[in-house]
């Protein structure tokens, strides 16, 4: 089933990576679409390319959907420029009809208005220690795959997903802070912009909440949180979570049952999604 709203806002998909959710997210834009389509920062991964990340066909095949997005469904699609797709620096700003490459972009919602960043710029490791945020990020690589080979086990075994990274930072006391100081920091954008929201993403963390009265929202990511914000035509601002959405629609509680589908004798993924 298609759902049809006002905004989408996606963010550190960071395509060229190996632990990137592309194919999910291509699926997920192709039965949830917009009249306004935000991918805020990290869409491409330029750090992890530039070590041992792989461009890959499933990558290609979202920027061929965003294409369509923008010929034929005529959808305004921004692009605003991440930490680790810096290289758009040397482009901005760039606008050509119905699609645009920038820093940061103010949204209007009836009588509100959004201050839209991905928020790098307010984490003073990635934006004054870069060096230590590429260190960081090579970590970040490790756990990720250590990740995705516990949760093969946990998988055959019938058990559900666990985030190793997303346990950690729960309990790091450091990192707790980071989070609250971060976007403490991003209230304040909103508020000295005299705006009524901002939505950022970055630490891959989804939230939909009010501090001080601003209204904080972050659209989360596509390597292990698979979330997306949306916002309907009356203004109400949702985090869409894929898994929810994959069972809410089809059933379907995760990516290994669709791969299960594929194989010779059970049924086609097509009576769930269609041409996928």
């Amino acid at each position: 089933m298609n759902t049809h709203f006002r905004t989408i806002v996606i963010s550190d998909l960071h395509l060229g990576a190996q632990s990137t959710k592309a194919k999910e997210v291509v699926r997920f834009l192709k039965y949830n679409t917009c009249e306004t389509l935000i991918m805020n920062g990290d869409i491409i991964d330029g750090w992890q390319l530039q070590r041992s990340g792989k461009w890959k066909k499933k990558h290609t095949r979202f920027f061929k959907l965003i294409l369509n997005y923008v010929s034929k469904r005529k959808c305004k699609v921004i692009y605003l420029r991440g930490n680790h797709d810096d290289f758009l620096d040397e482009i901005l700003p760039f606008h050509l009809g119905n699609f645009s490459i920038d820093k940061y972009y103010i949204h209007e919602s009836g009588d509100k208005k959004y201050f839209i960043v991905h928020g790098d710029l307010f984490d003073s490791v990635t934006s004054k220690l870069k060096w230590i945020a590429k260190l960081g990020d090579i970590g970040y690589t490790i756990l990720l795959w250590i990740n995705r080979h516990y949760n093969t086990y946990r998988a055959k075994r019938g058990l559900s997903y666990y985030s190793l990274s997303q346990a950690i930072k729960a309990k790091v006391k450091s990192a707790v802070s980071f989070v609250g100081d971060y976007e403490t920091q991003l209230v304040k954008v909103a508020q000295n912009r005299n705006c009524d929201g901002i939505i950022c993403g970055h630490i891959h963390q989804p939230a939909n909440k009010y501090i001080d009265g601003v209204h904080y929202l972050n659209s989360g990511d596509w390597v292990e949180t698979m979330s997306a914000l949306t916002e309907d035509f009356e203004g109400n601002w949702k985090v869409v979570y894929y898994s929810d959405w994959l069972k809410e629609q089809t059933g379907i509680k995760n990516e290994a049952e669709v791969k299960e589908m594929k194989t010779p004798g059970i049924i086609s993924p097509r009576v769930a999604f269609g041409n996928i």
